[in-house]
């Protein structure tokens, strides 16, 4: 109930005020811009009603980001005459306010962290400051960005290359429906047997007092040039948590405010007592079960107020990060039978297909795993069975997807919780019993450091039945970034126990770990955090 209130208050006469900036596929626009735009746009269309013609197309595509650009390039190889529409930039969030530049500058903060805590231990000594003494440090952010913006671009051009090359037509339009099977841009209508809606989502903003001050992610890679000295952070996702941790890295005194118990609720226990440790260790101040009521601005400070009463003051920036929405508001899709849950994202079955027949959405608009890779594999595959005679089963398999959060240090998961193991038992889903391997220990690159710089990686395996086979596997520290991936191959061909221990360890990485583990836990086990925390 309480999760079903939150969201109505996302209403879309709430949305339609947010100031933040919205994505098609992505790309940035301002809501107010993007009203002006389509005003303009509806101003063209009166003048150009002579126009009756409507271009034929084998696929039209409305959105070019991740799931649109890989679906429409697929098909466009296997011959078919594809129409793509985008508004915006080339690349959708992943490159132009997501991954990309997300991980740039979680590089960055972790260049400052090496540096200023653990090149001492290795005998290196830069006296670097990144304290913000008379809010001044040696970082220099604003260049950081213009070699970021530039790099983006030119991933922008490679994007619109690789469409000319298979000959995509593509037009820096809008696109909206004014039929079930048509969809009008500047004027002209054009039609297809198969029309894909992959335009994304954006950031939600909260219709609250002062919500004109929040900023979003988006803000944050398109307008942030400098470090805030204090930044305030809400949320409890995986964006929330890692731009907390590359802001507080690169010189900032962040607190993240989250409305529960736990940051990443949605992951293993496990991830959510290592993120904890992480984020308290970084130097974020973590304020649990507040909810922020309202924002105000004293001076060149924000102020934000807690339903409870309480004020925190001070603050240079504050940033939300407690959701995205689907851009589906204005594609006019109440002139098809295009379904939508009370979120607004489109309801599409197993094949991407909506309750519109020739009509399919794929990507975070279908909000079924709102990944790029996930939105790129789901695009092939359905243009494979589609437009390259695959078969039916050319679909997306959502089961066991592996994926990564950029903190400090990173997390990488695939498959099961431990609590989404145990409820699949009980529902006779799965066979038991389950058996959990788990070690706790410190990173070699850690060993010459003193305890207070040191930090714990965890790792978690989970097996079911007698043949333990293994449905989940979860691990934060040093390197899980780079070794998810293999793992992921392992368990996605149904990899045991017994398979792991199979392998020779590599000595010394923190992933032997994963193929030496012997001891089950014991059921009575308790992490520390939740010790802390009376849990």
């Amino acid at each position: 109930m309480k999760t079903a209130k939150f969201f109505r208050s996302f209403t879309r006469r709430n949305v339609r005020r947010i100031t933040a900036f919205a994505f098609v596929g992505g790309a940035g626009l301002s809501i107010a811009g993007r009203n002006f735009y389509r005003f303009s746009q509806r101003s063209f269309v009166k003048a150009s009603n002579s126009n009756d013609d409507v271009k034929k197309y084998d696929l039209i595509v409305i959105g070019g980001g991740s799931a649109g650009i890989a679906s429409a390039k697929r098909a466009a190889s296997y011959g078919a005459k594809v129409k793509l529409f985008e508004y915006q930039r080339f690349g959708g969030t992943c490159v132009n306010v997501g991954c990309v530049p997300k991980k740039l500058m979680w590089t960055a903060s972790s260049i400052a962290t090496a540096l200023d805590t653990y090149a001492k231990h290795y005998g290196f000594n830069f006296g670097n400051n990144w304290k913000h003494n008379n809010n001044e440090t040696d970082f220099d952010m604003k260049g950081l960005k213009e070699r970021r913006d530039n790099y983006v671009k030119f991933l922008n051009g490679i994007y619109e290359r690789g469409l000319d090359n298979l000959n995509i037509e593509h037009e820096n339009s809008y696109a909206k429906f004014v039929d079930s099977n048509i969809v009008e841009a500047n004027g002209q209508k054009y039609t297809a047997d198969k029309i894909l809606i992959a335009v994304g989502g954006f950031p939600y903003i909260p219709n609250i007092p002062g919500k004109e001050y929040i900023k979003t992610s988006d803000a944050f890679f398109n307008e942030l040039d400098h470090i805030p000295k204090k930044v305030a952070v809400v949320g409890a996702g995986y964006i929330a948590v890692e731009l907390a941790q590359v802001m507080q890295g690169l010189g900032s005194d962040v607190s993240l405010f989250i409305r529960g118990d736990h940051p990443l609720r949605k992951f293993d226990i496990l991830i959510q007592n290592g993120v904890h440790n992480a984020l308290v260790h970084s130097g974020v101040d973590v304020v649990y079960k507040t909810n922020i009521d309202q924002v105000k601005k004293q001076g060149n400070k924000l102020s934000m107020i807690a339903r409870d009463g309480k004020n925190y003051d001070d603050y240079d920036y504050v940033l939300y990060a407690i959701g995205r929405g689907p851009l589906a508001e204005d594609l006019g899709l109440d002139k098809t039978k295009v379904q939508q849950d009370r979120r607004g994202f489109i309801l599409s079955d197993e094949y991407e297909e909506t309750a519109q027949k020739g009509v399919y959405a794929i990507g975070d608009i279908n909000n079924k795993v709102a990944l790029t890779p996930v939105a790129i594999r789901a695009g092939r595959k359905w243009a494979d069975r589609l437009f390259g005679d695959k078969g039916n089963d050319s679909k997306m398999d959502y089961e066991n997807i592996p994926t990564v959060v950029f903190t400090h240090p990173p997390i990488g998961t695939i498959g099961l919780s431990e609590r989404e193991t145990q409820e699949k038992i009980d529902n006779g889903e799965l066979k038991g019993p389950m058996t959990i391997y788990e070690s706790h220990f410190r990173n070699l690159m850690y060993g010459v450091m003193t305890e207070e710089d040191k930090i714990r990686t965890h790792m978690k395996l989970i097996c079911v039945g007698p043949n333990e086979k293994v449905v989940g596997l979860h691990m934060i520290g040093e390197g899980a970034d780079e070794m998810m991936q293999g793992f992921g191959v392992a368990i996605k061909m149904g990899a045991t126990k017994a398979d792991f221990d199979s392998v020779v360890a590599i000595h010394p990485t923190a992933s032997e770990e994963f193929v030496t583990l012997k001891t089950p836990r014991s059921k009575d086990f308790v992490y520390a955090y939740q010790k802390e925390d009376g849990h």
